[in-house]
């Protein structure tokens, strides 16, 4: 796996967390498999964040019997998780706009212009305000 992939992966752990505990109570390993098939997470980072979060107050857990075991300690959001996730989704949704925006440009400069013959030029310095640019997609050879 890429070294960037690995960061990318664990600088958004947290929010994927947050977001699947928004959705229903879990457990450990419950949470440790989701997180696995969506973004090949794997288990042994899913504990340590679990007790920091729950030590950071977002998480509070619970147990519940097993008929297979052990009884299962589940976690749930908190208030103070809930205000949390809707932070970090603002930030995260924000950043990759802004990530996605500086990609297009850099596809774009890699891009030569079109010629346009019958569109008055722009005034020196910018562009028409009537005029609107679009990026120009590559298409596969």
């Amino acid at each position: 796996m890429e070294p960037n992939l690995v960061q990318f992966k664990k600088g958004v752990l947290e929010l994927c967390v947050l977001a699947l505990l928004s959705h229903s109570d879990s457990y450990g390993y419950d949470i440790a498999s989701r997180l696995s098939d969506a973004i090949d997470m794997g288990e042994g980072t899913i504990y340590p964040l679990m007790r920091r979060m729950q030590k950071d107050g977002l998480v509070s857990t619970y147990f519940v019997e097993s008929p297979s075991g052990p009884p299962r300690k589940y976690y749930t959001l908190t208030p103070n998780g809930e205000v949390s996730l809707q932070a970090q989704k603002t930030a995260w949704i924000g950043f990759t706009k802004a990530v996605s925006s500086l990609l297009d440009i850099q596809d774009s400069a890699a891009t030569p212009p079109q010629q346009q013959t019958d569109q008055p030029s722009a005034p020196a310095g910018g562009h028409s305000p009537l005029t609107v640019h679009k990026p120009i997609r590559k298409t596969p050879a």
